[in-house]
């Protein structure tokens, strides 16, 4: 069984946070736990935008609080983003994240991210095999 606790993470385990340009990412899953999938806790900035396309990746996100936007790139189509509301990027969508007010979002990558991965200049992750 694990177990663990966000705020004990956030206070002393550095290797499971991961900060970029205005969001933060608690790591509470990741590859080397096992499970097949990783659990993070992710929150952004009020007033940020940002674009993602995990091509190596499936992404279900679960919005815990806070109000924002999706707007999937392909389509156009945009989704309202608030308490209650999932997405999952099945086609590995390009897509643009907007966060009106601070969004806590409740997030599952498969395959499951090691913690050292950075986005891409594209918005993706490099596929498992390629990360060192």
């Amino acid at each position: 069984m694990i177990v663990r606790d966000f705020d004990k993470i956030v206070k002393g385990e550095r290797d499971r946070v991961v900060a970029d340009a205005k969001w933060t990412s608690v790591r509470m899953l990741l590859a080397n736990d096992g499970m097949g999938f990783s659990f993070h806790i992710t929150v952004l900035e009020a007033g940020s935008e940002h674009t993602f396309h995990y091509k190596n990746h499936f992404e279900s996100v679960y919005c815990m609080q806070g109000k924002g936007s999706i707007t999937d790139l392909k389509t156009g189509e945009t989704h309202e983003i608030k308490p209650g509301v999932m997405y999952a990027l099945n086609e590995h969508d390009k897509h643009t994240l907007r966060a009106e007010e601070e969004l806590w979002m409740a997030c599952c990558f498969n395959p499951p991210v090691t913690g050292t991965e950075v986005h891409r200049e594209d918005g993706s992750y490099a596929a498992p095999d390629e990360v060192s």
